[in-house]
């Protein structure tokens, strides 16, 4: 089957494709009357940068009169190191972007602050009326991105849609062995003993895997059903908002709980014994070998192995069930996608176009901008059915997953661009999209802590005492759930340990930092 680069091969970007771009530009998108280069450093991934021979940057050249010259070098396989090397030169381009790591959205305030990229308020109000119409839309978008002197510096990528990972159990197991999908803890706990004991995958063996995760994230998920959260964000091991309050939910005592029982089902058998090092194929070989019960991983990808194992493994059945009720009886879901990535562009100060680089930033938040950022080029990736973009057959049904063919023509890049989640919707299969509806019926998702941007003498003390934190909380669950230590014993040395390493002082920066981001009283 001819691929999308194939297709742009032949195509060449012909004058059929490239003058109805132009004819519409000059009605609707147009920004400069003579053509504008911009040069711009755009690592991201690691392993790509931003190409003037994507068929999107052309199309959207061509409609603005905006074009785009790449600086960053393949040379560097790290998007944080090509982000901290034009820094350090101190020779910026007229635009920054890319997705250098978690730490680009304080990256952007940081040096925002220091003087390297303009603030972007009065630019916005005065010359970008989609930007601005959508942060009055999403207010919690904005602050989420703001300085601490309110400024904003950077434009993000704003993903789309609401769920990302979900609870997953093997329905085919659950109907051999007679039981129902479990509703709470102690149902959850004698499902994992079935799977365990009484062979759901009829090899005589006693080789099944009840639990098992991919993700750190995921490795100790199941805690939620004791009260106790992961993280307050997509993140691993962020911090949570309790009632207005910073805290980190791994000195929460609901923690102690959920993490003990953990530990206790660890050592029955009732979890992966390799959960915390057998890495990201886990999910690949325990289904694909029929020996995984249940785990907590991402709807859509997770879904597929209905599909990819249904001729390999009988009746093969894995599907989304609600999240357990809790011991308290609540049910929550504590994962979710994140609403702003630390992902997109800023303008330097050295840009000698401010006006026209933010009108071109805006580009990206109109309609026409946002189908072409999510869908990429009609006539190659989609056709308007009915007033919508619609994927091509070839690119839905191709062998090459739809959002890496995307990639290969500039669209779903990590630019300053609102994401559209019916680019997803379409190659999302009915199992994952019955699961997704099953869980906004729900409507159990917790909220998600969009994270706080420090002062110089807040992010002093932060810089200062959480990393070493982190490590020694990290350290600590691997070893209260492998056995290596009680918690119960040991947990008022790990607050007290906490605390020495400087924990109530991180939390203090991060209250007054959320307070003024968010008009907390």
């Amino acid at each position: 089957m001819k691929t999308i680069v194939q297709s742009v091969s032949a195509l060449a970007m012909s004058a059929a494709l490239v003058v109805p771009f132009a004819a519409m530009a000059q009605e609707t998108a147009r920004i400069v009357d003579e053509p504008l280069e911009l040069t711009m450093h755009f690592h991201f991934r690691d392993k790509y940068v931003y190409s003037e021979d994507w068929p999107v940057e052309q199309a959207v050249a061509e409609k603005t009169g905006i074009h785009i010259r790449n600086i960053a070098s393949l040379a560097t396989t790290s998007s944080r190191d090509a982000f901290n090397l034009l820094i350090v030169s101190g020779n910026l381009p007229d635009i920054v972007g890319g997705d250098a790591g978690a730490t680009l959205k304080d990256d952007f305030i940081r040096y925002g602050l220091e003087g390297a990229f303009m603030p972007l308020d009065d630019l916005i109000e005065e010359h970008a009326p989609n930007l601005k119409a959508f942060f009055e839309s999403r207010p919690e978008i904005r602050q989420a991105i703001s300085g601490p002197d309110g400024h904003i510096y950077f434009i993000p990528y704003v993903p789309d849609g609401k769920f990302s990972r979900a609870w997953f159990i093997r329905y085919d197991w659950l109907e051999k062995l007679g039981l129902e999908v479990p509703e709470t803890p102690e149902e959850v706990h004698d499902v994992l003993v079935a799977f365990r004991d009484q062979d759901p995958n009829g090899n005589g063996i006693k080789d099944e895997v009840p639990f098992f995760a991919r993700d750190e994230i995921d490795a100790v998920r199941l805690i939620n059903l004791w009260d106790a959260r992961v993280s307050g964000s997509e993140r691993y091991g962020d911090f949570a908002i309790y009632d207005g309050q910073v805290r980190h939910p791994w000195a929460e005592d609901t923690y102690k709980v959920g993490i003990g029982h953990v530990a206790d089902w660890y050592a029955e058998g009732l979890l992966d014994k390799e959960i915390f090092t057998r890495g990201s194929r886990s999910r690949e070989y325990l289904l694909g070998n029929n020996l995984g019960g249940m785990l907590h991983d991402w709807f859509a990808s997770t879904s597929t192995y209905n599909t990819a194992l249904a001729e390999e493994i009988e009746g093969f059945s894995l599907r989304p069930m609600l999240p357990p009720k809790t011991v308290s009886g609540d049910r929550f879901e504590d994962a979710r996608r994140q609403q702003v990535q630390p992902a997109g562009w800023a303008i330097s100060v050295t840009n000698e176009h401010p006006v026209e680089t933010i009108k071109y930033f805006d580009f990206w938040f109109s309609e026409e901008g946002r189908i072409l950022s999510n869908f990429g080029v009609e006539g190659l990736t989609y056709e308007m059915v009915d007033g919508k973009p619609q994927f091509a057959e070839e690119v839905l049904n191709s062998d090459t997953p739809v959002n890496a063919q995307l990639w290969e023509i500039g669209a779903q890049v990590p630019r300053g661009f609102w994401q559209d989640y019916e680019y997803e919707r379409q190659w999302t299969n009915e199992i994952a999209l019955e699961g997704i509806e099953m869980y906004e019926e729900c409507d159990c998702l917790r909220e998600e802590f969009l994270g706080v941007a420090f002062n110089a003498e807040e992010k002093e003390v932060y810089d200062r005492y959480w990393p070493s934190i982190l490590t020694y909380m990290t350290e600590m669950q691997q070893t209260w759930v492998l056995g290596a230590q009680d918690i119960d014993t040991g947990w008022d040395a790990y607050k007290e340990r906490l605390n020495s390493l400087g924990y109530d002082k991180v939390i203090a920066v991060m209250q007054a930092a959320y307070d003024r981001q968010y008009g907390a009283d």
